[in-house]
């Protein structure tokens, strides 16, 4: 049997992760009735959103960094493993129907590809070198941003996207759920949201997936909103892919524009669908085209256009 010598490195490394850490008081947590597990799980739970509100200023400020990136074309690459690699993925995917991305301008990279998203492809993780070139199959840029998450802070995978495309002078932002972690130095901004040790030892899905689940809604959400994509908080630039959405792009129309629904009705079919522009229609009482030049001209600023047509 050939040894591999890193083995009794890494697992000395794990164990100074509080990620991994054991708690004795749930050794006979298998003992337990099924709701006092529950009501252990959403305890847990509850430390989570204090844990990524202490972390606020630091996210606020990749967000920032990342907006100004993507307003000159750049784009929002996740890269991560497991459990973070589908989360980034996840994210990414959300983007063209909530606010209308062009396909590839929010990314997510998963080590393995993509069959790594229902199975687990072995040794993914561990390889720098694969990181390396998902990036280069992107072809990345200055003015794009990549994102590396992990639990740990230490997966390679994620490491390696980062130091990589910090090389290359991309923005990177490195996510992880320990302090001291490798992720977070090797970023320009890091983010380390503490959640503490798992219910189940290790199991970093839980607790640390969740917050990791939350500080990637704030960086694609409020970094669209910095962009223009919204209009208060209506999502005036959702795709309306289906039923249930052109009826919301509908009901968005009247709540920007207090518009009658015939109105609403003529103003989408004047902007084949476009609801920033049918909201511009309605508001500055302007035709379809002129809409979408003053839209155009205000770099998809809504407020901006709006201002533009009363000027």
């Amino acid at each position: 049997m050939t040894s591999t010598p890193h083995h009794p490195d890494l697992r000395s490394q794990l164990e100074t992760l509080t990620t991994e850490a054991f708690r004795p008081e749930l050794a006979e947590i298998d003992q337990l009735p099924t709701l006092d597990i529950a009501r252990l799980m959403n305890g847990e739970d509850t430390s989570v959103p204090a844990a990524v509100a202490e972390r606020l200023p630091a996210i606020a400020a990749a967000i920032d960094a990342v907006a100004v990136r993507m307003a000159r074309g750049g784009r929002l690459v996740y890269a991560g493993a497991g459990t973070a690699g589908r989360l980034g993925v996840l994210d990414a995917s959300e983007c063209p129907p909530t606010f209308n991305t062009a396909p590839g301008q929010v990314v997510g990279l998963i080590a393995g590809g993509p069959d790594a998203m229902v199975t687990s492809v072995e040794g993914a993780e561990d390889s720098p070198e694969l990181a390396r070139a998902d990036l280069d199959a992107l072809a990345l840029t200055a003015d794009d941003t990549v994102v590396g998450v992990s639990a740990s802070g230490r997966t390679p995978y994620a490491v390696g996207a980062v130091e990589y495309a910090r090389s290359l002078g991309a923005l990177t932002v490195g996510l992880a759920c320990n302090r001291g972690s490798a992720l977070a130095a090797a970023a320009e901004h890091g983010i380390e949201v503490v959640t503490g040790p798992e219910l189940l030892t290790g199991s970093t899905r839980l607790k640390a997936g969740t917050a990791q689940k939350l500080v990637l809604n704030m960086l694609s959400t409020i970094t669209m909103i910095r962009l223009g994509k919204t209009y208060g908080n209506l999502m005036v630039d959702v795709r309306a892919s289906n039923e249930k959405l052109r009826a919301r792009s509908r009901r968005i129309v009247a709540l920007a524009t207090g518009a009658a629904d015939d109105e609403i009705e003529r103003a989408l079919t004047a902007t084949d669908g476009e609801v920033k522009h049918a909201i511009l229609v309605l508001l500055a009482d302007v035709d379809g085209p002129t809409a979408a030049r003053l839209l155009t001209e205000s770099g998809g600023h809504l407020r901006a256009a709006l201002a533009g047509a009363h000027g």
